[in-house]
Parts: structure tokens; sequence; C-alpha cells
């Protein structure tokens, strides 16, 4: 297969783009970063990498707690925003009409309209030469409740996340073309399986 080359750059596609709350009282603010992942996952770790010109770089390195808000296709634009625009020249809140709650475990709010929220404490600061990368421990999880099955398991899939690959926003409508170990699944295994998952398909409807 043929194959063209480019200079080594911050080419790993797609890969979610986060709003991070960050801050307290008058200084809460919003960032949409898209140089996140999981590092860890007992304790579950994350980090986010942010530009030390950012103003919510002072604020997560002093406070040392943000929240991960992973946004739905109806909140890209608002994304999009919260990317382009400066905490230090306008109320990202009042701007995108996002909707401020409490978290249980840090003081900053989260984006009640994510589907997804993770609350983040920092425990580690790297610095590299354009970006600080802030490795956090995930202490609490909250999902809107119409993801959740009966069996207590999250359809992250159904909550319309999306992805972000070379400047555009994706959303993620694909069906899965497989789960975690399916390529060595043995045949009995695979059909049992298949028939849970049609079941529960069956009494979603």
């Amino acid at each position: 297969m043929k194959k063209v080359s480019f200079k080594g750059s911050a080419m790993l596609s797609p890969i979610p783009p986060i709003m991070v709350s960050c801050g307290k009282g008058g200084e809460k603010n919003i960032i949409t970063i898209a140089w996140t992942g999981i590092i860890n996952s007992d304790p579950p770790l994350t980090y986010i990498s942010v530009r030390k010109s950012r103003h919510s770089h002072a604020i997560i390195e002093r406070e040392r707690e943000f929240i991960i808000n992973l946004p739905n296709e109806a909140m890209a634009s608002k994304c999009d925003y919260c990317g382009v625009k400066s905490g230090k020249d306008v109320n990202k809140w009042d701007e995108t009409g996002l909707t401020p709650l409490p978290a249980d475990e840090v003081g900053c709010p989260m984006i009640a309209e994510a589907p997804v929220n993770l609350e983040c404490r920092v425990i580690e600061q790297k610095e590299y030469p354009t970006h600080d990368m802030f490795i956090a421990e995930i202490v609490k999880v909250h999902a809107d409740a119409s993801l959740e099955q009966e069996n207590g398991k999250l359809r992250i899939d159904k909550a319309g996340l999306i992805a972000y690959c070379h400047g555009e926003y994706i959303p993620l409508k694909s069906k899965a073309v497989g789960t975690f170990g399916y390529s060595v699944m043995k045949p009995k295994t695979k059909k049992r399986k298949d028939a849970e998952r049609r079941a529960m398909q069956r009494t979603k409807k």
C-alpha cells in the first residue's frame, strides 16, 4: 500500500474534544481541550495538556482540580466557542447559556448539558515547551440517567458524542464493529452475547 509522508506533528486523530470546567465563584471558566486521554486504570488517571498562556492554566494550577465534560453533537458550537474565546474577555457560562451544576467531590461546577462528567483532582504537573500536562485522578463520574441500562451499565454510545479530527467536529454515529475480545471469542459465547444484545435492544424500543 502506497504511503505519503509528513514531518513529525501532533497528528493523532480522531480524539475527543472535551470541555473542561474549572474555577469557583466569579472565576468559573470553561476551556475546550483536545489533548487528553487515560493513562492508568487503578487508580483511574487522566490528563489534560493546557497551553501556558490560556486563562484556565493559572486556575487549574492554583486550584488543582477540574471537570472533564464530554459534549454531544448539540453542544458542538458551544464546544468550539469555549475553545476560541478566552475567559479573560468573556464569561463563557453566560455567553453559551450552559448550566453550572454543583459537583460532589470538587469545587468547580459540571456542565449540566454534557451527557458525561468526570470530576478530577490534579496529582502531578509536568512542564513542556508549549503545554503543561495536568495529571489527575478521576474521583467521580456522572452520566445522564437516560444512558443507564437495567443491568446498571452505561450506553455511552447513545450519548451522541463527537470527535475532533484535523480541525473538524465529527459526530460518532456509526455502529460498533465489535466488542473488546470479540476477535478471540468462542462461537458459542458470541452467539449468546448477540442474543443478549438483541434482547436488550428490544426492551429499549
